[in-house]
């Protein structure tokens, strides 16, 4: 008889969830089928803009998305305005779009009526969910699988979706070689800022999305006021605020806006403040108090989704050192709903 086993502790399912990133992205690619269908489908619409919408994490996603569509296809794509559409009802001429909706549950609703109007208004719309049955699934033309199917779809734009897939298994493989070295490297530095009360988390170009996705668990899972920034608007009057007590997550990759990236770490330092480096280039941040480095991934587009590992799993270390359980932060709801 097996031992019996007790509910997970604080902080478990947040872990587990990080944990099984490899796996996801593996279980991504047997999707080839439907996803040769949707990109087909892309390039014969051949799309005059790309309009991605989401909430909380999926906008994060969103801003990686405009990214991935730029530097691949050549596509112009964009973080679209949900209200215009749902609660403006703007006039808007849909007809030469592509919309890509993100939404890990399937159920926000404002996100499933944009995609009805959408669809209504002649765009080929695409639901990226976990939810295979959920509502958004049903609005949408066609439905994949997690986020970072992003990355696939546009390179399946490009069609480069064989390149791009070949590197979404060598990143997976890269996952399952870095997480346990990132779980303890991180929790001596949860420890030593568990009285942190803000942050800034500093990424640019195709690491902005990541940015936003630290901050945003360092925000709802550990009580920080984290802030997103890029590596330009932190000189427009946001590094007035920094001071010892005020440290900063950098996110620095090895592609063409690294050298912004070091210019910010920089002026972080000469205004005092504690330095967090992460990503494939965290070793080139001088003055940094702490390094979190990734392995560079086979293309640099593939980078955010190794660069955001260190700050989830810092999210969650940091939760447990402040007393907080990560699995429920206070207040938040896993679906956005109106009100």
């Amino acid at each position: 008889m097996s031992a019996a086993t007790g509910p997970p502790g604080p902080g478990e399912l947040f872990l587990g969830e990080i944990r099984e990133q490899p796996e996801a992205l593996l279980r991504l690619l047997e999707q080839e089928a439907e996803f040769d269908a949707v990109t087909k489908a892309m390039r014969e619409r051949r799309p005059a803009v790309v309009r991605l919408v989401g909430h909380g994490s999926s906008d994060a996603a969103a801003s990686y998305g405009v990214y991935a569509f730029g530097l691949l296809p050549g596509w112009t794509a964009m973080r679209d305005s949900i209200s215009l559409t749902v609660y403006y009802d703007a006039k808007l001429d849909l007809s030469d779009s592509v919309v890509i909706a993100l939404s890990q549950s399937g159920e926000t609703p404002d996100v499933v009526e944009y995609v009805k109007r959408a669809r209504g208004k002649g765009a080929f719309t695409v639901a990226i969910t976990n939810g295979a049955e959920s509502s958004l699934a049903d609005a949408a033309d066609a439905t994949l699988n997690t986020l970072a199917a992003l990355a696939w779809v546009a390179g399946g734009a490009a069609e480069r979706g064989t390149e791009v897939a070949e590197g979404l298994r060598r990143v997976s493989d890269q996952l399952s070689e870095a997480l346990e070295p990132l779980e303890q490297a991180v929790s001596s530095v949860a420890i030593a800022f568990a009285y942190v009360g803000r942050m800034y988390v500093i990424g640019r170009g195709i690491e902005f999305g990541t940015a936003r996705e630290v901050a945003l668990k360092l925000t709802e899972t550990c009580k920080v006021a984290a802030e997103p920034l890029t590596a330009t608007d932190l000189a427009h009057g946001p590094i007035a605020a920094l001071d010892s007590m005020f440290p900063v997550w950098t996110i620095a990759s090895r592609d063409e806006s690294l050298p912004a990236v070091l210019e910010a770490a920089a002026r972080v330092r000469e205004a005092g403040a504690t330095v967090v480096a992460s990503g494939n280039a965290a070793h080139e941040i001088e003055g940094a108090a702490y390094a979190l480095p990734v392995p560079e991934p086979p293309h640099p587009i593939l980078s955010p989704l190794l660069s955001v590992v260190p700050g989830q799993l810092f999210a969650g270390a940091l939760a447990h050192a402040k007393g907080l359980d990560a699995d429920y932060p206070v207040g938040l709801s896993k679906v956005t709903r109106a009100r």
